[in-house]
């Protein structure tokens, strides 16, 4: 298998795609497969630049299992465009300010069309409660594991099953 570099965009980098990188990070692990992926996570803006991800998406992401306490937030940097295969963005918002800066080749897509095949948006939870955070989590995990899945790996059950490689 090919080494696949996936980078998960939102607008701070502090809720979804911090997230999003944990929970694909956690389900690569699952299916024996840490070397065969990159995974990090990017925020359109630099305002929380160096600090850990939300409280509350320490602490759900935390509640499934999973710790990204250790991930700290960053902004695209040019090199990125190059330097990833697929950058997932969380909402068209992202997409476009992300299209603005990228080179035309690219590979820029919406985490709803990529990952889920919905076409939606992920919503930012920010300004909302815990709730908005699992509903955000639970989207994540979805497409991940739908993304993998596509991507030729398949998830470990919740029973624990071990993941094989189709």
């Amino acid at each position: 298998m090919k080494r696949i570099s996936i980078l998960f965009v939102c607008m701070g980098n502090i809720c979804r795609s911090p997230l999003a990188e944990g929970i694909l990070r956690h389900l690569v692990a699952e299916a024996g497969l840490t070397g065969q992926f990159t995974v990090d996570s990017a925020g359109t803006g630099g305002w929380h630049k160096g600090e850990p991800p939300d409280r509350r998406s320490i602490a759900t992401a935390q509640r499934h299992g999973i710790d990204i306490s250790a991930q700290r937030a960053r902004r695209i940097r040019p090199g990125d465009f190059r330097g990833f295969d697929l950058v997932l963005a969380m909402d068209r918002d992202n997409v476009a300010a992300l299209a603005e800066i990228a080179p035309p080749e690219a590979n820029i897509r919406l985490f709803g069309d990529a990952a889920l095949r919905t076409g939606e948006d992920i919503p930012d939870p920010y300004y909302g409660g815990p709730d908005g955070f699992e509903l955000v989590y639970t989207r994540l995990l979805t497409g991940c594991s739908s993304l993998l899945e596509t991507l030729g790996v398949e998830r470990a059950s919740c029973s624990g099953n071990t993941s094989s490689v189709r």
